[in-house]
């Protein structure tokens, strides 16, 4: 790698560091952030995502002990069932995984996190025939949503159909939400976050249904997004991208900048 794409990575990930970790602005409506000594964390409803987004880059061993007891601690006090730690790969001290699994924490599946320049992406939308492609906007296109998304991940997608029904009520302005179907069948979808005052929007959730993939419906979800954040004005789209994802994005122009890995903390059930 030469040393242009180098200092490159090295100043995207600066700058999604301090946009969208440090000072994270709120997912959605009724969401707090809030900084809490060495970590910043994000408080929500039950449906939102809960937990710590930063942690101070000096962090040493006694600090990183002291903040993972206060957030257990916290966890424990507002009652919520499940509290994320959201560990970045270059995160400090270097043990800090290994100290968030002696507090109790389990590691989830780690990501790569990526972004790309909005101006240098492509936003023409190609569907394979028979498919097409629709702005959710109520309540009954979340559940569609929320079908798409149990059909790619083969998990319960209540949470979905609660947080997307939530943010078109509160928030439409910043938010996405799509669907791909065929026919009366809803067989991918995805979502956008838009964050005002960071130049960052965030690319959540796209899923294809297995017998559907390989076909471009995820480049559409992606290329569909992208011209929406440059019609509003953003400079940045990125991805937490599992391993199934991630080769297509790089492909389209997006650029590793490290790992993300989920560390969860559940509560014990009364």
């Amino acid at each position: 790698m030469n040393d242009h794409v180098t200092s490159d990575r090295t100043r995207l990930l600066a700058d999604f560091d301090r946009a969208m970790r440090e000072h994270a602005p709120p997912d959605g409506p009724g969401v707090r952030v809030e900084r809490a000594g060495d970590v910043v964390r994000q408080v929500g409803a039950a449906y939102d995502w809960n937990g710590v987004c930063w942690s101070s880059p000096d962090l040493d061993g006694v600090r990183a002990d002291a903040a993972i007891a206060e957030q257990v601690a916290h966890c424990e006090r507002v009652g919520c069932d499940a509290f994320e730690w959201k560990l970045y790969g270059h995160d400090r001290p270097g043990d800090l995984g290994a100290r968030l699994l002696a507090a109790g924490f389990e590691a989830e599946e780690p990501e790569t996190l990526l972004v790309a320049r909005v101006a240098e992406l492509a936003t023409a939308v190609r569907l394979p025939e028979g498919v097409r492609l629709e702005e959710v906007r109520d309540e009954a296109g979340a559940e569609l949503m929320a079908r798409a998304n149990e059909r790619a991940f083969g998990k319960d997608g209540s949470w979905l159909r609660q947080q997307v029904t939530a943010r078109l009520r509160e928030d439409p302005e910043h938010f996405v939400a799509l669907v791909a179907m065929a026919g009366d069948e809803p067989v991918s979808s995805a979502r956008m976050e838009l964050y005002p005052g960071t130049g960052f929007a965030g690319l959540w959730g796209g899923g294809t249904a297995e017998e559907w993939r390989g076909r471009g419906i995820y480049r559409a979800l992606v290329a569909f997004r992208a011209g929406v954040a440059a019609e509003r004005g953003f400079r940045y789209l990125q991805v937490d991208a599992t391993e199934d994802s991630r080769p297509i994005l790089e492909r389209l122009g997006f650029t590793v900048l490290t790992t993300t890995t989920p560390y969860v903390y559940r509560r014990a059930s009364s």
